[in-house]
């Protein structure tokens, strides 16, 4: 990298190739085949590629990658000068992007427009690197600066996306058919074998006959969950083989790294889960989390023993109670935005704080913070819960839209109308023609029932839309509750710990941090401050979403109302 710093290939270009982890059988996705065609394409354009080698990227200036191209993250934070960071997922992917930004390479060499980018976020990264100046070349496709080369580019972006949409939507109906059938989607347990057919899960000749005996044994003898491991692990008996994490390192190397399985003894926690496993008594988890009868496995034991197993388990149950709990503000409210771990309230030198336990791999820092601390950064939120002034002067200039807007409402609430009337037809035919339905064969019985099920929960999910209402009075009622919420702004501040606690519960839905920044979900009306409505574009987009909202916006007025009588003096 020292080499590279220094600028010698600022005229040369990289090869960037990628095997998409979704689409592991086409040809084209092979690391060997981008390789051949972009040096072919290098040699006939006489593009000269930099024979560089950098460590855990490149080799002979050609760096290869393993990773879909459609996963991104979706985590993201605005900042406060208008800032937008997200990350990058592909490691490789972002420390090219990262050298071609600085100048260190003239361009870079892709095989096609779906080797680069199969999302919109990374899309508008290369725009931004060719509006940069940097030469990004395609040996299938090559796009002229013009409208029309912009459009060519758009084109086999969308296209790109399409494809990875369409695979993962062939995957998900693939999985969910099978699970309707009762087939074992996933890697069986130990007991039985994988043999790479999702339809035959036979048993296990060395494991099945001991993990029989530990159901047996729990459920007949007074033994205890270490006795049985290590009664199991005196019989021989091992978990399933099973291969460790890949470190960085591993994953980011182009080399193809061979990490043994290895077979790990049975403990404690293990034994927990396999005796509250409903598969080996036949059942596996089916769509919308129903367990359903196996079509792959036969049970290993049968529903009685299980169920005697089950009720020994919660007997032994112990849980901890106090004659008396501690009382601390804002239990539960905070939680990390990375792993969604809470932080637990705490007394220490006479000061409360809240520490989270966050997971292994979370790379949240913020870690601990003081009352005092989270009370100045929810103070600081509510701050900004209001309409500025230059958004209540475009809301009270925007009454030439209204026409407009009120004809849109109308035809909504019309089209709104005509479902209903149809979805209720639909009933009243079915009712009236039960008896010839079901005797013709057009519906069975529980065909007959889905059917009528569905129709009243689409009746009664429109029955909820809120009705229309006059559009001078949203804005009436948006511009009190914007008011309203600066006058809880400063009882909030002038407050004690109670009464803060009471108007956060108020106020916000779920509070989260991350790195010492808080982000919010308001609560009811307070949906329309999590950003800026000037987003959506004209005055007339952003009022119809506050008319959306009007029912919410309400419901928040009459609770802070309620608020203010209470702590007024």
């Amino acid at each position: 990298m020292k080499e590279v710093n220094t600028n010698p290939y600022r005229n040369h270009y990289l090869i960037y190739t990628r095997k998409s982890t979704d689409d592991s059988d086409n040809q084209k996705n092979s690391i060997s085949y981008q390789k051949s065609e972009a040096i072919k394409y290098a040699k006939a354009q006489r593009l000269p590629i930099a024979p560089v080698d950098i460590e855990d990227l490149c080799k002979s200036g050609i760096i290869a990658e393993k990773h879909t191209g459609f996963k991104e993250n979706l985590n993201w934070k605005i900042g406060a000068d208008g800032l937008v960071n997200y990350k990058i997922e592909r490691p490789k992917f972002h420390k090219l992007v990262q050298m071609l930004y600085q100048g260190q390479y003239k361009g870079v060499i892709f095989l096609c427009w779906d080797r680069a980018s199969r999302n919109k976020s990374d899309d508008s990264i290369i725009d931004k690197l060719l509006k940069h100046g940097v030469d990004i070349r395609f040996v299938q496709a090559s796009y002229d600066k013009s409208s029309s080369g912009e459009l060519h580019m758009d084109i086999d972006g969308m296209f790109a996306r399409h494809y990875s949409r369409v695979i993962s939507e062939k995957v998900s109906q693939t999985t969910h058919k099978l699970r309707e059938e009762g087939v074992c989607t996933f890697r069986a347990p130990v007991g039985y074998l994988n043999l790479g057919d999702a339809r035959n899960k036979p048993f296990d000749p060395k494991r099945a006959p001991i993990i029989k005996q530990l159901f047996e044994k729990y459920s007949q003898e007074n033994i205890s969950l270490q006795d049985l491991a290590r009664w199991a692990n005196g019989q021989g008996l091992t978990m399933l083989p099973a291969r460790r994490h890949r470190t960085e390192k591993e994953m980011l190397s182009d080399e193809e790294i061979n990490i043994e399985p290895v077979a790990r003894p049975m403990t404690f926690k293990h034994l927990q889960k396999l005796l509250r496993n409903p598969f080996y008594m036949g059942l596996i988890k089916g769509n919308h989390g129903i367990m359903v009868k196996s079509s792959s496995h036969k049970p290993l034991i049968s529903e009685s023993l299980y169920n005697e197993v089950q009720e020994k388990l919660h007997s032994k149950r112990r849980s901890v109670s106090y004659d008396k709990k501690l009382v601390y503000p804002y239990r539960g409210v905070f939680r990390c935005a990375r792993c969604q771990r809470v932080y637990t309230p705490y007394e220490q030198k006479g000061q409360i704080y809240y520490g989270a336990k966050c997971e292994q791999n979370c790379n949240n820092s913020f870690r601990s913070f003081n009352k005092p601390s989270i009370e100045y950064m929810v103070g600081e939120k509510m701050a900004k819960m209001h309409f500025t002034a230059h958004e209540i002067e475009q809301i009270k200039n925007a009454e030439h839209d209204y026409s407009a807007l009120e004809i849109q409402l109308e035809r909504e609430a019309e089209s709104l109308e005509r479902r209903k009337t149809k979805i209720q037809d639909d009933l009243t035919y079915l009712n009236d023609n039960k008896l010839t339905l079901l005797k013709s064969g057009v519906y069975g019985p529980e065909d007959y029932q889905k059917e009528e099920l569905g129709l009243v929960k689409k009746l009664n999910s429109l029955n909820e839309v809120p009705k229309q209402v006059n559009l001078k009075e949203v804005l009436e009622t948006v511009l009190h509750f914007s008011e309203l919420s600066k006058t809880v702004h400063i009882t909030y501040l002038l407050g004690k710990t109670p009464q803060r606690e009471e108007i956060t519960f108020i106020m916000f839905s779920e509070l989260t941090l991350f790195d010492k920044g808080l982000s919010y979900k308001g609560r009811n009306g307070f949906r329309i401050f999590e950003s800026p409505f000037m987003a959506l574009g004209a005055p007339k987009v952003w009022i119809s979403e506050l008319v959306r909202n009007h029912h919410l916006i309400q419901t928040s007025i009459a609770e802070l109302e309620e608020l203010v009588k209470n702590h007024s003096p």
